[in-house]
């Protein structure tokens, strides 16, 4: 897929993975705008791309999905690419009683989010030649860690929505790609959790050299190792499923 002079949206992308990519995808030649909820981490993400575009918006809520998709197709309709990357992991004991909000605001923005916007701009970017829509899973999709049951069964819901969006989209212009990263170091789930993880650097840039050589289906390290015990299963027996 050519990856230069596009226009990409990345959600949650002001910090971690969703910064890396921007990084890689600017140094390729590109237009990034990122948006996300905090205004200070947009800054610091815009101080550290000086030609990152930033946009504030709430991919939590169902207004906020529709005030974002009303933003780009108003200001920014040049927009060829969307990344779901936006996400949320929590440590949870299901033995207790928490407020189901937190669950609650955990699974929206995991996995209501990335639905609900990839059928949002499905219309704008059916308009365009070359257009994708990017979904980050997570190694997790395959086997779970029990301690962040919420996490893990979002990301593999939208391993399974991913799938299902390929299939449906195969005779339109818009290319459908998984990312499933494996731990990276970064500030998911609470700052210093993930230190034991891979370099966000190096899983951007295999990334996005991926995705460029026509790649649907990139993991990295554990993750790939993961994808690819599965793959010639999945493959099969998708093919079988979906004949029509």
């Amino acid at each position: 897929m050519q990856f230069q002079n596009m226009n990409i949206l990345i959600t949650g992308g002001a910090s971690g993975i969703g910064l890396g990519l921007a990084r890689e995808f600017i140094a390729a030649g590109n237009t990034v705008i990122v948006c996300g909820r905090r205004n200070e981490k947009l800054a610091e993400a815009k101080k550290l791309l000086p030609t990152l575009q930033t946009l504030t918006a709430d991919v939590q809520t169902v207004e906020g999905r529709i005030a974002l998709r009303d933003t780009i197709v108003e200001k920014y309709p040049q927009v060829d690419i969307l990344i779901n990357n936006a996400g949320i992991q929590r440590r949870l004991d299901l033995q207790t009683n928490e407020p189901w909000e937190l669950t609650e605001s955990e699974i929206a923005t995991n996995l209501h989010a990335p639905i609900h916007l990839s059928q949002l701009f499905v219309e704008h970017l059916k308009n365009k030649s070359n257009a994708a829509i990017m979904n980050v899973t997570s190694g997790l999709s395959f086997v779970p860690i029990a301690q962040m049951p919420v996490y893990c069964a979002t990301k593999a819901a939208l391993r399974s929505f991913t799938l299902s969006l390929r299939k449906q989209l195969a005779d339109t212009s818009i290319r459908v790609i998984e990312i499933i990263p494996p731990a990276v170091n970064t500030d998911l789930g609470g700052p210093g959790l993930h230190t034991f993880g891979v370099p966000v650097e190096d899983f951007a840039k295999a990334v996005v050299s991926r995705i460029a050589a026509g790649e649907v289906e990139v993991g990295y390290g554990t993750a790939e190792n993961s994808r690819l015990a599965f793959q010639p299963i999945v493959d099969e027996m998708f093919k079988r499923m979906n004949l029509r």
